[in-house]
């Protein structure tokens, strides 16, 4: 049901938009130059998406070697742990399980911290490319004289109004001259 309302809202709005610029065409006689881009495709093959996808990858390789180190200890101890489970003393065992179970939480906060900074990490990112493509969004209306450009809730743009793939290109060119 709930998918249903959002379709409908959507629908409403892109047929009173269609409205809005058909009466004003009709009422001003003058032609509305319209655009369409596709944010979520911007933001996937942009190459400054690319760029901070691979700078997030970097920054955070060296604590998922840790966290997989971790891991791997906690392993080989479990393993220990059960083939030497018969010639261990109770109080040998308890104290080994003990550690288990204090490495087991020491990997679960590292997981946790590290997925925290990871989505934090990200949305930054995000943030920085979404502000870097609605300017160069804004400046290409701005230089090709456009009354209008639309994003998200669309159900169809053609080619003629779609500009997705010329604000890719704008992006790769400035990523160029930004020696990346």
């Amino acid at each position: 049901m709930h998918v249903d309302q959002k379709f409908w809202r959507i629908a409403t709005r892109a047929g009173l938009l269609g409205l809005m610029l058909a009466h004003g065409v009709a009422v001003h006689g003058a032609d509305f130059k319209v655009g369409f881009v596709n944010v979520a495709i911007v933001l996937d093959q942009a190459p400054q998406a690319a760029q901070a996808r691979a700078r997030i990858e970097r920054e955070f390789a060296p604590r998922d070697r840790e966290i997989l180190s971790q891991q791997q200890q906690i392993r080989t101890l479990e393993d220990r742990l059960v083939k030497n489970a018969a010639v261990l003393s109770a109080s040998e065992r308890e104290r080994q399980e003990a550690q288990l179970r204090q490495l087991k939480r020491e990997l679960r906060r590292s997981q946790e911290e590290f997925r925290e900074d990871l989505n934090l990490r990200r949305s930054q990112e995000l943030s920085t490319l979404q502000r870097m493509v609605t300017e160069v969004i804004q400046d290409m209306a701005r230089g090709e004289k456009y009354d209008l450009i639309m994003t998200d809730g669309v159900v169809f743009a053609g080619d003629k109004i779609n500009i997705t793939k010329r604000v890719i290109e704008r992006l790769k060119s400035e990523f160029k001259e930004s020696d990346g």
